[in-house]
């Protein structure tokens, strides 16, 4: 498994697509186990940035609360937290891209095989397979995206902030993050549902998607 991990890598690096799936079936990772194992990923993913940003989210109400003088300490902790919640949510995005790429290409080489079928029936029955994965898909995607569309807002508030305290170092800094946090309370508990649903939706899709 970490052969093939590291030839994923180093064909997927060469950029050709082509090269990489046909490394891949070589050791039989087809698209659609290929897909399953991005969406698999993607979940991890998903939790780490929701861990991430529950957590970095907590250090700004606890620094809210600071009594005490080493300002810069604080600084420190809130920017360590915050860079730590961009590479989770970057990751995230990243992902949602890769997944998305070997879905066409899945959904495309499908189609495409649909054509060789020589018997209505079983041709019918092949297209039907195709176009109730292709909703399933688009709602796993769906939410998927519409959870990563509410990570800017919040990492943008964090961001703010770090900076603010940045340029201030004192107890006014400090006293800001009170309003910062009253501020964006819904949008993390709105970030965090949706960062839900869309793992949910994960495992419903990979439930129905067939093993190889």
């Amino acid at each position: 498994m970490r052969f093939l991990g590291a030839l994923a890598l180093v064909v997927a690096l060469s950029g050709c697509t082509t090269a990489y799936y046909s490394a891949m079936e070589q050791f039989g990772q087809h698209k659609r186990d290929i897909l399953r194992s991005r969406i698999e990923a993607g979940q991890d993913d998903q939790e780490e940035a929701q861990e991430q940003i529950k957590s970095t989210y907590e250090r700004f109400k606890e620094a809210a609360n600071y009594d005490g003088g080493d300002f810069e300490k604080v600084y420190n902790q809130l920017n360590g937290d915050y860079e730590d919640a961009v590479a989770r949510a970057e990751d995230v995005s990243d992902r949602i891209d890769s997944i998305e790429e070997v879905a066409a290409d899945l959904f495309a080489e499908w189609q495409q095989e649909i054509g060789l079928i020589q018997r209505p029936s079983l041709r019918r029955q092949s297209e039907q397979s195709l176009r109730d994965t292709k909703k399933r898909y688009q709602r796993l995607i769906g939410a998927m995206k519409r959870a990563e569309a509410k990570m800017p807002p919040v990492l943008n508030a964090f961001r703010d902030q770090v900076l603010f305290m940045k340029h201030s170092l004192n107890a006014r800094a400090i006293a800001a993050l009170e309003g910062t946090v009253g501020e964006i309370e819904n949008d993390v508990a709105s970030l965090i549902r949706d960062i839900d649903a869309s793992i949910r939706e994960a495992e419903s899709f990979l439930s129905e998607l067939p093993d190889a």
